[in-house]
């Protein structure tokens, strides 16, 4: 808590400039929401060869993305290229359609693919990976633009990469990593980008930044239960990895927490039974079976449709919005599913099992 509270101090915002048209806005998301792809979609690709996925890709909205990569890549490689293209696209054109309080919301919320852009970059340092394998896993989707990160990659060392971002918000962070320690500056800068959430939740009392605030909790406890069943499955019960936790979630507290971090995985699901999310993952729980890809799928699946719920509720806010990027993002995820499943010749069920539909 202490590590958030120093973010929170340290990553003070400005208010956003300029007025908030979310009518205009949510209107020109309700436009782009209609072209996600209807659940019925999908069980239709699971019947179909690679061949014939890509055809159906190459002539949907990822049209544009693929003819432009078609000439650097081929086969799954150009299909994934082209959904992670046309993720940061369509990403960025949030931003550029908005302004004032829903553009400062939005980017805040779009800054986990900058953060994620950075420690793939350092990973790739790390592993000394090719500028070209690091590019390939950059999602271009939040204020860092594609060729700021481009230019990233194509330093020789993680010192030059850390120095280029040294006007950046993350480089109090940054400046501690010393080519060994990377675990913990990912986890730190994960904690950063939530504390960002927070200190943007906390400048106004405005409806629009209390349902920001509910999307946001509920989305902590979400990661924070994945994380949870994770380290229960490996058998772990040690109360150190609470610093992988993050504070201030919906319904699950710092102290439950607390108390779930040190049971065995049997004494967790146990304990789960009392909590809010039960009902969502009762069927998956299983401590003598439990899936962690079914847990992750129940779980996604209760955050799109608490989204989609919200969204109705308030049609003219920054739920749509939030609903909007959440359902474009799991599109993606799972196309690329499918896609690579059927590539690895992985039977139908396990590939399902993936789906969050």
């Amino acid at each position: 808590m202490q590590l958030l509270q120093k973010f929170k101090r340290g990553n003070k915002k400005s208010q956003p400039k300029g007025h908030a048209n979310y009518a205009y806005t949510t209107a020109r998301v309700r436009a782009m929401k209609s072209k996600i792809l209807p659940k019925e979609t999908y069980p239709r690709l699971m019947n179909m060869s690679i061949d014939e996925i890509t055809r159906f890709i190459e002539e949907s909205e990822y049209k544009q993305d693929v003819d432009e990569l078609a000439r650097q890549y081929e086969g799954v490689d150009l299909i994934e290229h082209a959904l992670n293209k046309n993720l940061a696209v369509t990403f960025t054109k949030l931003l550029s359609i908005s302004e004032g309080d829903v553009n400062f919301l939005v980017g805040e919320q779009l800054k986990k693919y900058d953060i994620w852009s950075i420690k793939t970059i350092l990973r790739g340092k790390y592993c000394n990976a090719s500028t070209e394998e690091i590019l390939d896993a950059i999602v271009a989707a939040g204020r860092l633009s594609y060729t700021f990160l481009s230019d990233l990659a194509s330093k020789a060392t993680y010192e030059e990469v850390i120095s280029e971002l040294a006007n950046t918000e993350y480089y109090p962070i940054l400046k501690n990593y010393d080519g060994t320690n990377l675990s913990d500056i990912e986890n730190q800068l994960d904690k950063m980008y939530y504390a960002g959430l927070f200190g943007a939740i906390e400048e106004s009392k405005s409806k629009d930044r209390k349902l920001f605030a509910e999307f946001t909790r509920m989305g902590i406890d979400l990661k924070n239960l994945i994380t949870l069943f994770r380290l229960k499955r490996s058998g772990i019960t040690d109360p150190e990895m609470m610093d992988l936790m993050i504070d201030g979630g919906l319904k699950l507290k710092r102290k439950d927490i607390e108390k779930m971090i040190t049971l065995s995985l049997a004494d967790f699901v146990s304990e789960l039974e009392k909590s809010p999310y039960w009902d969502v993952i009762a069927d998956v729980a299983d401590p003598e079976m439990v899936s962690l890809i079914g847990v992750e799928s129940q779980l996604k699946k209760h955050r799109l449709k608490s989204a989609a719920s919200f969204s109705h509720v308030y049609p003219i806010s920054i739920v749509p919005i939030m609903d909007y990027m959440l359902s474009k993002k799991n599109e993606v995820n799972n196309l690329r599913i499918i896609i690579r499943g059927k590539a690895a010749n992985l039977d139908d069920e396990t590939i399902k099992e993936q789906l969050v539909i």
